[in-house]
Formats: C-alpha cells, sequence, structure tokens
C-alpha cells in the first residue's frame, strides 16, 4: 500500500510556500554598516518569524539565507550541494534500516552561552515530527521516533522508511533550536529575542526593515570574515539596484538582468549569475482542454525555449525539459523534447485546431516575481499564435498562486518557480506531480502509478531510475511544461569576495574580503 495518502500530503505545504516580498524600505542610519568592518546585504524578501522550523517562513526557501546565519542544521551543504556535516557529524540507517544512528557534535553552542546537547537535537526533532506543531514539513520528521541517547550518539526507531531523511536534514525547517531557551521563551518571546548555535547572533532587527547581526565569538566553525552583518530587506527591485549602485549595500540578489549587465560593468562592482537549483516552469491541469494530448504536446513543441533564455534572460539560464535540473540526482540528459512547431501544427491539426480555429484557455502567471517572469509568458504565448493555440493571460500574486494550487483551482496552465535545494527528485517531480501532492498542477492515476512506490523505496538506485523513467513518461505524455533552470544574477562590490551556492543562498559567513 501506497504510505502516502493525501491526508498526509495535505499536512504539508512543500518546498515553496508563502514567499512574500517586502517593498522598498528605509533602513534607520543605525542599522547601515561602517564602511571595513561590516557587511551589507540589500536583501529581496522581508523576516515573518524568527522560527524556522513552525513559523510561517519555515518552508520559503528564499529567506533560509537569514536562518542559516544564526542557526544550524542538521546537516549542512556546500555551495555544490553535497553534504556535509552540521551539528551531527556523523548520521546514517542501521544494515536493515530499521533505526536511524546520529552523532552530535561536541564543543558546540547557543547564543546565550549554554552547550548544545543531544537532548536538544532530540527536543528539535520531536518538535518538528508533532503533527500539531505546525510543521509543513511534519510528515517527513514524524516517521522516526523512540529516541535513545548514548553520550553524544542518538539512535531512533524508523515508523516509516523515508529515502530522503537525511537530505531533509539539510533543507527546509531542518534546524535545532535550544530546547531550554525556547520553552521558557515561549513562541511569542522567541519572536524578540532569538537564539541559535550559528555563526552570527541576533543583535537588533525591525521586522521589515533591517536585521542585524553580530558574530558569535565561540561558534563552532570558522570564524566568519566580518564582524556585522546587516540584511536591508527591500523587496522592490530597482530600489535593490539603487542601493548596490550607491554604495549603501555591498552586495545585492535578484536584479533584472539588463541591470546586472550594466552594474557590473561599473567601476568597483564585480557580480556572478550562476545556476541555481531553482527552475522556471508551466503547470499543466487535467481541466479542459489539457485532457486532449495533442493540445498538451503542441504547447511544449511550439516554445522556443533557447530563444527565450537568450532573448529576455540575457543568456542567463538553463534550458531544461524535465523537472531535474542537472544538479539533481535524478537528472537524465537523454531526455529531450525538441522545439518542432511544425510537428505542434499537425498534432493540434489531429484535434480539429487550427491557426484559423484556435484551441483557447487561460495561462496564469506572477509579474515580477522572478525576473522576466510576465514577459517569459508573453513570448510563450506569442509561440503558441503562431501554430494554434490562444491563451489569455491572467496575472496573480504568488501568494494566490498557492492558494489555487492547494485547491486544484489553477487555470489549464499556469507559470511557477520551483525550488529543490537538496535535489532530490521526491522533491521536484515526485511534490509537483504525484497527485495526492497539494503541490501537483496534473493529477491522474497513471502517473501515480509510476511514482507511488518510490516514495518508500529502501533501494536508492531502484529509487533514482524510477524517478527517471516516470520524468520519461511525464515529457512523454506532455503532462507540465519545464522552461528553464535559473541562473541567480548577484551584485557586489570588488572588495569583498562572493562565492555563489547552488542552492541560492546568499550566506555572510562565507562572504570574505577580496
Amino acid at each position: 500500500m501506497n504510505p502516502f495518502t493525501r491526508r498526509r500530503f495535505l499536512q504539508a505545504t512543500g518546498a515553496a510556500a508563502l514567499t512574500p516580498l517586502a517593498g522598498s524600505l528605509l533602513v534607520p542610519t543605525e542599522a547601515h554598516a561602517q564602511a571595513g568592518k561590516a557587511l551589507t546585504i540589500a536583501y529581496n524578501v522581508a523576516l515573518p518569524s524568527w522560527d524556522p522550523t513552525t513559523g510561517p517562513s519555515a518552508v520559503n526557501p528564499t529567506i533560509q539565507s537569514v536562518y542559516k546565519a544564526v542557526f544550524d542544521s542538521y546537516i549542512d551543504q556546500n555551495p555544490d550541494l553535497s553534504f556535509k556535516p552540521g551539528l551531527l557529524t556523523k548520521w546514517g540507517w542501521n544494515k536493515d534500516k530499521t533505526k536511524v544512528e546520529m552523532e552530535v557534535r561536541k564543543g558546540a553552542f547557543w547564543h546565550d552561552g549554554s552547550p548544545v546537547t543531544p537532548d536538544d537535537v532530540v527536543w528539535s526533532l520531536e518538535r518538528a515530527g508533532d503533527p500539531k506543531s505546525g510543521n509543513p514539513i511534519q510528515f517527513v520528521w514524524g516517521k522516526i521516533g523512540n529516541y535513545k541517547v548514548d553520550g553524544q550518539k542518538i539512535t531512533a526507531d524508523v515508523k516509516e522508511f523515508e529515502p530522503t531523511l537525511f537530505k531533509w536534514m539539510a533543507f527546509l525547517t531542518g534546524y535545532v533550536l535550544p530546547k531550554k531557551a525556547y520553552t521558557e521563551a515561549g513562541a511569542e518571546g522567541w519572536e524578540s529575542k532569538p537564539i541559535g548555535s550559528g555563526p552570527y547572533m541576533v543583535e537588533k532587527f525591525e521586522r521589515n526593515a533591517f536585521i542585524r547581526l553580530k558574530a558569535f565569538p565561540k561558534y563552532w566553525g570558522p570564524k566568519p570574515a566580518f564582524e556585522t552583518v546587516v540584511f536591508k530587506l527591500v523587496g522592490d527591485a530597482s530600489a535593490r539596484v539603487a542601493e548596490i549602485e550607491s554604495g549603501s549595500s555591498d552586495l545585492t540578489l535578484e536584479v533584472p538582468y539588463e541591470e546586472f549587465d550594466r552594474l557590473t560593468k561599473k567601476a568597483g562592482l564585480a557580480g556572478v549569475a550562476h545556476p541555481v537549483s531553482d527552475i522556471g516552469m508551466i503547470f499543466i491541469t487535467n481541466v479542459e482542454p489539457m485532457l486532449d494530448a495533442n493540445v498538451r504536446l503542441a504547447m511544449i513543441h511550439s516554445i522556443d525555449k533557447k530563444s527565450i533564455v537568450d532573448k529576455l534572460l540575457h543568456g542567463y539560464g538553463t534550458v531544461i525539459d524535465t523537472l531535474e535540473a542537472p544538479q539533481y540526482a535524478a537528472f537524465d540528459p537523454s531526455i529531450k523534447v525538441k522545439f518542432d512547431p511544425e510537428l505542434a501544427k499537425q498534432l493540434l491539426a489531429k484535434s480539429g485546431y487550427s491557426i484559423a480555429k484556435p484551441v483557447k484557455f487561460t495561462i496564469q502567471t506572477t509579474r515580477g516575481f522572478k525576473p522576466k517572469d510576465y514577459e517569459m509568458i508573453q513570448a510563450v504565448v506569442g509561440m503558441w499564435r503562431k501554430v494554434g493555440i490562444e491563451a489569455n493571460v491572467e496575472t496573480y500574486e504568488i501568494a494566490k498562486h498557492f492558494e489555487l494550487r492547494m485547491r486544484h483551482g489553477l487555470a489549464p496552465a499556469a507559470f511557477y518557480n520551483w525550488g529543490n535545494s537538496i535535489g532530490d527528485p521526491s522533491t521536484s517531480t515526485g511534490f509537483a506531480m504525484f497527485s495526492h501532492s497539494p503541490h501537483s498542477g496534473w493529477k491522474t492515476e497513471d502517473v501515480d502509478a509510476k511514482i507511488g512506490p518510490l516514495w518508500g523505496e529502501k533501494d536508492e538506485k531502484k529509487r533514482i531510475e524510477g524517478y527517471k523513467a516516470a520524468d520519461r513518461y511525464i515529457a512523454e505524455n506532455g503532462y507540465v511544461i519545464p522552461l528553464l533552470q535559473y541562473s541567480q544574477p548577484v551584485v557586489y562590490k570588488n572588495s569583498i569576495k562572493f562565492t555563489p551556492h547552488v542552492a541560492g543562498f546568499i550566506l555572510p559567513q562565507s562572504i570574505k574580503p577580496a
């Protein structure tokens, strides 16, 4: 029996939940960093909560950079998405995968000076797995229990095998919090004085304006290069351009690509547009006229993805044909969907459609949430028009997209960007295409038959090959339209050295003077 029921999935909001953008905000003078002693980042989203496990921003991939500066994950990631020790120095399953075994780092401290203990790790895992916690990834953490502590070692029973358990320990909601400090403060008190074990301590913050961090002298890892870090919370892209161009900030991200090209040519500035684990995709929902395979496949074959990347995104992007980016574990380069508008016309003709008698439907998109999102969909609609597809473009805010997606109310086609910093196929193809997931657009039994058995598959090679087969089947049937893997534009002063992270994280602890 498939262990994932719709009820279980509906407990989750997945890898990309609420992502509200802050407006253009003025930062009090005292929050500005002193030159040479601090790092100032013009960041693109606000911070709704200091709870990285159950709060409203816990599953917002964009805000994780701030969390990772203050809190430690169970397991960490290198810039290429490979895994490395965090507060856990060892982890794994026993031979028959009925137990998990973990070892907690010695010499780690909370920001109040008290030591990090295995009890803190157990409490954090139990809290994350509590169905009443509000953790949208609870269904992952709740699959282990009956913890036992022996010195720095922790063992737990596997109640239900989850192949991605340890990957999630480096992903959303995978943070260790201090049991004593949190329980004494309570949820409300915690928001005014959060305590982590990460490289930076929270010194001061104003919810929608700025966050000021100070280096933690007892941090177990490498000492950060900057004593003070200021995140200015600036949601407007043009305001972020002004921040970096005026010198008020040392680094910013997600600026328009044409501005990236202009800014990086200016004296004193540098930049990198590096492929990240976000992909741009068009959901297809199983409603008319999408129930017609000829229509779906014609939509896909008539899109010149390379032209979109080259012309609209200035070449900053990678064309993809499945929901797996090249850095993902189940990426299969042999799966190709060709651009062939003549084939698209032939397919539409089989169903009685033509340029003179086009198939009609609505496509939804955000406008300004990601660089050129609306413009990309306009270009796609123009390409469709040339073969006999007439799509009406409807814009919405990202929050509306989530609302519609959760109740299976999206238009026949809907553009979205999907994040997957652990690169696992379950959190790309699995979450996006399995019908019991609230994040899926297409919901049919044939796809479920491909994905369902993979959720609890213990043979990792078989699991990955299974997802490759599912990806091929989905591509052949035109159940989703992958467009591109994004490149994240980051602009910074040439007085600092910035290392891009495939997950798109902007980690102040990894930034150094040039």
